[in-house]
């Protein structure tokens, strides 16, 4: 409903918490559709994956369900209020408008996240400040000048998010608080670890759900270990998790979350290998901490095993997936980085065939020196770094016989649908010409066109052609033409070829010069030279200033010259 007294260039949306109302799941660029699944399958309704986030509706079970089950989700937002400003005053005003009092009262504290695409309002923080005084001041409008709910940087009871897109601005509640990947069950770390969030997500990305075996030779703390044993198991993410931000909400329903939390129905025993190998024992160690953290270690095998050691014999069986984060030479490195990927593809050539291995890269160099062909290659931001996830289908011999046996590398397309490495426009089919609408047209076929015969087309014969017989032809005579603008002259009347415009005169045609050198290819200039010796112009008086010093006495002193 849109609330009275504001005016019309405000469009406020207020939700009554027991209907359906506008969420939004914030989340990797790249992983987008995995979690549009992930919300489905929860029971959200209109979901639409954007970038970076997917929108969806639902009601405050579907709030609570999504911040603890979904595994690609960084955080939920519950829009409430939507304007429009052109400047920082009209930004102040519009959120003065609204009526604080229905997300806040004045003992509880708040804090501000801004995320600003905008000419008008290019620098974030100045949004934050101006948002953050429009609350302040409306309650001290209403309350007292002394009265003003407080603002705290970390762990606020209210969290608000602040996105502008142009002139429009949306103010969402942000209902999960720290981001979804702080699972909660990270008891230590290893230097660099990938992100719960793009762990899940990738493995999610490869359609595993736990009916496969799954390995990661270079697993690092175990970010991929303990995720998929959760996703086989069936254990919700959010069970570790000891506080979300919507428990602070004022009609925060205990019961129906409590119900949400110990609904076990989902979990099943792992009945498939899961294995995780590294060349370091301290990394080992690390991740058996975290695995023990989230109650999975008893699905998981944990081997301290270099990548270039691994054999077909430790391979398990059947086939399954391979998912690994190798150091990219950036926070991680290795002592030879070509050497490392190179074990890689020996590895998985050797070791694993029959097997799908999907593996994050930041370098190209490092992929080609897997020396493995690529099925797909998805975009996916690591931290800072536009990295990018690439899926190998292990085959044995060579790719020629493999394909010439009915094997495909390519089950769906060679790239996802985003172009890859952030921008770079996608390629249209060779041909296609735009139809009605702006979508593609089908090219007909080249026997289906509407052509006339050869001898009914629209053509005078050759005969029929009006051509003047040569001798009748306006030519003129060959002395009379112009060349270059001007009179063409007789042959006999030309300048000889020599003196033509544009060309350099033999060196036998040039003129003497004042200065031998300055002549280029002069054999008279070089003979000049030979037994000349060098001299100079005569000269009055000494050729050096004397440096103040007399010529030597008899005894081979000398003494400086008096008054110099």
């Amino acid at each position: 409903m849109q609330r009275e007294g504001i005016g019309a260039c405000a469009s406020v949306e207020i939700f009554d918490m027991n209907d359906t109302f506008e969420m939004v799941a914030k989340t990797f660029q790249g992983l987008e559709d995995v979690l549009a699944e992930e919300l489905r399958g929860l029971g959200a309704e209109e979901v639409q994956a954007g970038r970076r986030m997917v929108s969806f509706r639902g009601d405050l079970a579907m709030l609570y369900r999504a911040n603890f089950c979904c595994r690609t989700a960084l955080r939920i937002l519950k829009p409430f209020y939507k304007f429009s400003a052109r400047n920082a005053d009209e930004l102040y005003e519009r959120a003065k408008d609204f009526d604080w009092s229905r997300v806040m009262s004045l003992s509880k504290t708040f804090s501000i996240d801004t995320v600003a695409y905008s000419d008008e309002f290019s620098h974030s923080r100045f949004v934050t400040y101006r948002i953050k005084d429009a609350i302040v001041d409306w309650f001290r409008d209403r309350c007292g000048e002394d009265k003003r709910p407080g603002v705290r940087l970390q762990d606020a009871d209210v969290m608000i998010n602040v996105h502008i897109s142009g002139t429009e601005v949306t103010l969402s509640l942000d209902s999960s608080g720290e981001s979804l990947h702080k699972r909660g069950y990270r008891a230590a770390q290893t230097e660099a670890p990938i992100n719960e969030v793009l762990a899940a997500g990738i493995i999610l990305q490869s359609g595993w759900h736990g009916e496969r075996p799954l390995v990661d030779p270079m697993c690092g703390s175990g970010t991929f270990l303990c995720e998929a044993a959760l996703i086989a198991a069936g254990i919700a993410p959010g069970v570790f998790r000891k506080r979300f931000a919507f428990e602070a909400w004022p009609d925060f329903d205990a019961e129906l979350f409590d119900s949400i939390y110990n609904d076990d129905s989902a979990e099943r025993a792992v009945e498939v290998p899961i294995v995780g190998a590294d060349i370091s024992p301290k990394a080992i160690d690390v991740a058996q901490a975290n695995l023990k953290s989230a109650g999975v270690a008893r699905y998981v095998q944990l081997h301290v095993r270099p990548i270039a050691k691994w054999t077909a014999d430790e391979v398990p069986v059947p086939a399954g997936v391979i998912v690994t984060n190798p150091p990219y030479g950036e926070r991680i490195s290795a002592p030879d980085m070509e050497g490392l990927y190179g074990s890689i593809g020996h590895t998985l050539k050797h070791c694993f065939s029959g097997w799908e291995a999907w593996i994050i890269g930041y370098r190209d160099e490092h992929f080609r020196n897997i020396g493995l062909s690529a099925s797909r290659k998805i975009p996916m931001l690591n931290g800072a770094l536009e990295c990018e996830l690439r899926q190998y289908l292990i085959f044995a011999g060579d790719k020629k016989s493999f394909l010439a046996s009915g094997g495909k590398l390519k089950d769906g397309p060679a790239r996802s649908d985003e172009p890859r490495r952030f921008g770079r426009p996608e390629r249209k089919p060779f041909g296609r010409k735009p139809a009605a609408g702006g979508e593609r047209g089908e090219r007909r076929p080249f026997g289906d066109r509407e052509r006339k015969p050869f001898g009914e087309r629209d053509r005078k014969p050759f005969g029929d052609r009006e051509r003047k017989p040569f001798g009748e032809r306006d030519r003129k005579p060959f002395g009379d033409r112009k060349q270059f603008g001007g009179e063409r002259k007789p042959f006999a009347e030309r300048r000889p070829f020599g003196d033509a415009a544009g060309r350099a005169p033999r060196a036998d045609e040039q003129k003497p010069s004042e200065n031998p050198l300055a002549v280029r290819r002069n054999p008279g200039a070089l003979n000049s030279l030979i037994g000349r010796k060098p001299s100079l112009p005569p000269q009055e008086g000494p050729v050096m200033r004397s440096r103040g010093w007399k010529k030597k006495n008899d005894n081979g002193g000398g003494t400086p010259d008096a008054g110099k």
